[in-house]
């Protein structure tokens, strides 16, 4: 069995309501849980928290016991140069190639000049081969600095 494309991401839903994301995020640093990004979507009743953390079962068992509703997918890491037009080229190859972003968001490491935008495809495995035939990396596990 081939491994699987991509890093887990944590969507986790909360209540559109003052005080709600400090819960989460308290949660998640009682569990020892680090955050390594996050992006949070609105609507008047609800918010979505998507994040990606260092140890992701123990930041859902831990959501899930405090009644959270947590919902765990894969999502794609791509490593692009920190400077302009870098992310329009990802996004173009991909398009190019036929592949569906529905949403994205991005985060710079500190001191490497690279930037990373999680991206969340279709086919993490068709977008990772095109990316990388273009030259545009995967970002790793030790890249987004999510193994200790």
């Amino acid at each position: 069995m081939s491994q699987e494309i991509g890093i887990e991401q944590l969507s986790v839903f909360v209540e559109n309501k003052r005080g709600k994301l400090v819960g989460v995020t308290e949660v998640l640093g009682a569990a020892g849980v680090d955050l390594r990004a996050l992006s949070i979507a609105d609507t008047a009743d609800y918010g979505v928290l998507r994040v990606i953390v260092d140890k992701p079962d123990a930041a859902l068992s831990a959501l899930t016991d405090a009644g959270y509703v947590v919902k765990k997918n894969r999502v794609l890491p791509v490593s692009v140069s920190d400077e302009p037009g870098a992310l329009a080229k990802a996004l173009r190859v991909l398009a190019d190639a036929g592949a569906d972003v529905e949403y994205l968001y991005a985060f710079v490491a500190h001191g490497e000049n690279r930037a990373y935008v999680i991206l969340r495809v279709d086919d993490n495995a068709a977008a990772a081969a095109v990316l990388g035939k273009s030259g545009i990396a995967v970002a790793t596990d030790g890249e987004l600095r999510l193994s200790r």
